[in-house]
């Protein structure tokens, strides 16, 4: 007799029909559930041998308060955003009672992700959520995924900015773009019309979003759009092109920076050219970093709300449907590094 097609993953029905036996009774072996005949369980587990079943509650386990894992893959880029993300989804799975089964994978394996996989079905994860900054990790892992035939119908949430909806799976985000736009706008209406942006890796959705977001609220205002500065995200790239911007004639009266660590190293190369934030020079970020209020002066920025980050991927295993997208609206955090434009630049 024929095993069930690899595409798609055994179900109790295909156990059921090979073992010659009811659902029901599938399902007692399956969850060691009610009194089974000794020679009908033998034949269930056979069948189960013999199609490659795997007990998965997928979706339906969610619903429920019974103990489940979450599968979680990210990369090795061990940045604030990323890290703040994990986070969020750790919390929010322990609300729900679920563990979380973690895999780190480096950026030139995402392309054969199947041994991780592997892994997940062998701890009959209810749920897949991958952290892509970028968004060729995005789509190698949704290969992966969909060339793994025993995830079919399973829940997977991915974790990018601004990527359009993947078929087989939820998208989930900051509205990266918004808060880019909010930023910008403070400044403008500050006053400031000679705004600088210190962009994030080019390579990282985020860094795109940001750029884009800051390119068209300057557009929007008719308000000259710079060459940007290309960081890395690290405050030593920050500092860099702090250094850079200090040396322009004229310089801005503002720089939108992609991301705070950037903007404290940038803060640091103002400050020992004798140049003043805000007084000379507004500065705001991104994220809002645990210290960004600790920062001299502390830091305007946009908040990103990791736990409520998390909730949402979690609540979107459970609730939403595939090629769907969801997002959270950043908030805008006023403090003390912005203010209106000087009078006169200092050059």
């Amino acid at each position: 007799m024929s095993t069930t097609p690899s595409k798609r993953r055994p179900t109790l029905h295909d156990v059921a029909r090979l073992a010659g036996c009811s659902y029901q009774t599938v399902s007692r072996v399956v969850n060691d559930q009610g009194a089974v005949h000794p020679d009908t369980r033998e034949r269930v587990l056979s069948a189960i041998a013999e199609v490659g079943y795997r007990r998965n509650a997928a979706a339906a386990a969610l619903k429920t308060d019974r103990p489940g894992s979450i599968g979680v893959v990210t990369d090795s880029s061990w940045r604030y955003g990323p890290m703040g993300a994990l986070r969020g989804i750790e919390i929010a799975a322990r609300e729900v009672g679920k563990n979380v089964i973690l895999s780190v994978n480096d950026r030139d394996s995402f392309g054969s992700l199947q041994s991780t996989f592997d892994t997940f079905r062998d701890a009959y994860v209810d749920g897949l959520i991958v952290i892509a900054p970028l968004i060729r990790e995005a789509e190698l892992a949704l290969n992966s995924i969909e060339n793994s035939g025993w995830a079919s119908g399973l829940p997977i949430v991915v974790l990018a900015a601004d990527l359009t909806p993947l078929p087989h799976a939820v998208v989930v985000s900051e509205d990266q773009y918004e808060g880019s736009m909010r930023a910008v706008q403070h400044l403008i209406r500050l006053g400031h019309q000679d705004i600088a942006h210190v962009a994030g890796n080019q390579e990282w959705l985020e860094g795109q979003v940001r750029l884009n977001g800051w390119r068209d609220a300057l557009l929007a205002q008719d308000l000259p759009v710079p060459e940007p500065l290309i960081g890395d995200w690290t405050g030593e790239s920050g500092y860099q092109a702090g250094c850079r911007i200090a040396d322009l004639n004229p310089r801005p009266t503002a720089v939108f920076v992609a991301s705070d660590l950037m903007a404290l190293g940038l803060m640091r190369a103002l400050n020992e050219r004798g140049l003043r934030v805000p007084q000379d020079i507004s500065i705001i970020g991104f994220d809002d970093h645990e210290f960004a209020s600790q920062f001299d002066p502390p830091l305007t920025t946009v908040r990103q709300d990791f736990v409520a980050l998390g909730r949402l991927c979690v609540s979107s295993l459970q609730d939403s449907e595939p090629d769907a997208r969801h997002t959270i609206s950043p908030d805008l955090i006023i403090r003390k590094s912005t203010e209106a434009p000087p009078r006169s630049r200092i050059s």
